[in-house]
């Protein structure tokens, strides 16, 4: 079988284009300007100002207005060849670790700033929206924290994790994570996230933190182990699935991506989670995990200065 980078959507623009409206437009073609189904056509023949074919353009004949499938995407707007965009997210689909902004600038050829911001736009339509609690009957979750930052305070005077990140993930074994982006970690914070997200009767698995005493307690079984005595195992109790996670998280924050402000790290948690989500144990390889981001980036209009950039 050919490599998938074999694929005419990663060279040439107007099958990049039928690819991407196969994805966003599964039933039929859709104006983002007025919602109505099957009443837009393309429109041939058309040029810009520069004398060039306007690949993809259509027209609604409902409301009259013109239209390609990068309307009301993470692509509108942007400049970037849609082919770019498909090399750029399999880059980052098919990279377990991640890719860095500067990897991207140098194998697509665009500039640095570009491939920051294409990398973010990808991560965004990573991003999962309206999920259902997670775990059930018979079901485990596992959930617990790690902190992401500098191995040494910045501050005069600053201890433990208070110059870090707190994230928190929660895994399902033999399924999916979620993971989120505290400001600490306390009982306050972490259980409207786990009562959310979490059905009531779950088996939880979390260490021993004081924190996930009450927690636990809103769950029909809490089980846990003693990390502080070197317990990592009891019965079926244990939170290695969620150590693993963690483990290639990490890799790839430090290794990889190595800086991430507060404003970016929901982003990056996003790409993270999806990976592991559509990993190949669940039967998804390099190709549908691609294709899977980009059916993600309807509704998901992401502009240079909404990322928060102040790197």
């Amino acid at each position: 079988m050919p490599s998938v980078l074999s694929e005419a959507y990663f060279t040439d623009e107007q099958a990049a284009f039928d690819r991407l409206e196969a994805i966003v437009w599964p039933d039929g073609m859709i104006c983002p300007h007025c919602g109505v189904i099957g009443k837009a056509a393309a429109l041939t023949g058309v040029k810009d100002k520069k004398g060039r074919a306007r690949i993809g353009l259509k027209k609604c004949y409902a409301c009259r207005k013109q239209f390609t499938v990068r309307v009301g995407t993470v692509f509108e707007a942007s400049h970037v060849p849609l082919h770019m965009w498909f090399q750029a997210a399999f880059l980052m689909c098919s990279s377990k670790k991640g890719i860095s902004s500067n990897q991207l600038h140098r194998t697509l050829g665009v500039t640095l700033k570009t491939a920051w911001f294409m990398s973010h736009r990808l991560r965004e339509a990573m991003a999962v929206l309206g999920i259902e609690p997670m775990g059930g009957a018979g079901k485990a979750v596992e959930a617990d924290e790690t902190f992401i930052g500098q191995k040494r305070p910045k501050a005069k005077g600053a201890r433990g994790y208070a110059h870090k990140h707190a994230v928190v993930s929660l895994v399902e074994r033999g399924g999916k994570v979620r993971s989120t982006h505290v400001n600490d970690v306390n009982t306050a914070t972490l259980k409207p996230i786990l009562q959310a997200q979490i059905k009531a009767d779950t088996m939880l698995m979390t260490d021993e933190a004081s924190y996930y005493r009450s927690i636990g307690r809103e769950f029909k079984y809490h089980f846990t182990v003693e990390h502080g005595i070197g317990e990592y195992v009891r019965g079926g109790a244990h939170t290695n699935t969620i150590e693993g996670y963690f483990s290639i998280f990490k890799r790839g924050m430090i290794g990889v991506y190595q800086h991430c402000g507060s404003a970016h790290l929901k982003r990056y948690l996003a790409e993270f989670d999806f990976r592991y989500n559509e990993r190949v144990a669940l039967g998804i390889n390099d190709d549908e995990r691609m294709i899977k981001a980009l059916a993600g980036i309807t509704g998901k209009r992401l502009t240079y200065r909404r990322t928060g950039r102040g790197e």
